[in-house]
């Protein structure tokens, strides 16, 4: 609705007397092969990339984190057995992994964020378990534990407090990943399906008219790069401001 009103369109709005029609005063970002306002439809396609990429991270964060703070913790059989699998998650291409798995689900725009953050959560869990691993032996877990807290306790109350500054940087640095994702499967057709906009599906849409119509893979294309920047921008910030010392 919001949208709607900043620009005076819907993205679904069909005008074939004015389909591709270059920048102007009406259409600030020109119109598509359907009449549809380009401007409308890249913020709309920018509200796609934010739910997907904020649902990817949210995620791919509580895998990640759970697992990390499970085999930092109690290691042994438990820290073997969830490294197997990191390992195994890690060592695949996750692009071919995500496919697979949206192709056997169904296109769509939940399904690309599942898809996503199953292939994307190990890098949380080699981050986390070391962190934990770092904690665990401090005398205020070995307090903890000589007065009968339970490990659950322990975790949540005291460890998983000094690894949320970690996990949210990460987060941070994950989410332009997460976008990019999104954008390569709506390219590939297997994200948002027409005509909700997607700025992956309007660049593949396009393409097609690269010669008399750059402004419809153009200006979808330089959305990406301001929203994969500037997030890269915000976690780096973040690193810098939550821990000069952190490595990641």
């Amino acid at each position: 609705m919001f949208v709607g009103s900043l620009s005076g369109y819907e993205f679904d709005t069909i005008d074939m007397a004015g389909k591709l029609k270059g920048p102007s005063r009406a259409n600030l970002l020109g119109t598509d092969h359907y009449g549809r306002d380009v401007f409308t439809r890249v913020l709309y396609g920018a509200r796609v990339a934010l739910k997907v990429g904020f649902m990817a991270v949210v995620i791919e964060g509580l895998i990640g984190v759970t697992f990390g703070l499970l085999a930092g913790y109690f290691g042994g059989f438990i820290e073997r057995a969830i490294l197997f699998v990191t390992d195994i998650t890690w060592a695949m291409p996750p692009m071919i992994l995500a496919m697979a798995i949206v192709t056997v689900m169904g296109p769509s725009v939940d399904n690309v964020a599942f898809s996503i953050a199953i292939v994307s959560w190990a890098q949380f869990t080699r981050i986390v378990r070391a962190k934990t691993m770092s904690l665990r032996e401090r005398p205020f877990i070995e307090a903890a534990k000589s007065i009968g807290e339970s490990d659950i306790s322990i975790i949540v109350r005291y460890i998983l407090p000094n690894v949320a500054p970690s996990v949210i940087v990460l987060a941070t640095l994950a989410f332009p990943t997460a976008i990019m994702s999104t954008t390569a499967l709506g390219f590939l057709g297997l994200g948002a399906q027409p005509p909700t906009p997607d700025w992956g599906v309007m660049l593949s849409e396009g393409l097609s008219y690269l010669d008399n119509a750059s402004w419809l893979s153009v200006f979808p294309g330089i959305a990406i790069v301001i929203l994969v920047v500037g997030f890269n921008f915000l976690g780096e910030g973040l690193r810098e401001l939550i821990d000069p010392r952190m490595k990641l």
